[in-house]
């Protein structure tokens, strides 16, 4: 059964599902697990090439899940509107 947070930014493209892959989050309806396309970037590799290798991968989801990154990366660092930031 999958656990995904229905109301997640990942839902439309990722999905968890404790009876496939232990739990490991994949691209959704794939069992392909969303860190090997990390995996791949980190050692060098381009997004087409991981998406070559890698037929379960759909453009959309994969391209997806990069934009998910970058803003939950950046909207993890930001500093809250209501919070002063002190300069060093």
């Amino acid at each position: 059964m999958e656990t995904t947070n229905p109301s997640s930014p990942w839902y439309p493209y990722v999905w968890v599902d404790p009876e496939r892959m232990s739990g490991t989050p994949c691209f959704r309806n794939s069992r392909l697990p969303v860190k090997s396309l990390f995996d791949h970037l980190a050692h060098g590799y381009t997004v087409e090439g991981f998406m070559d290798a890698f037929d379960g991968a759909p453009r959309d989801m994969v391209f997806g899940v990069l934009e998910v990154a970058a803003r939950e990366f950046e909207r993890s660092i930001a500093v809250p509107s209501n919070v002063g930031v002190r300069a060093a």
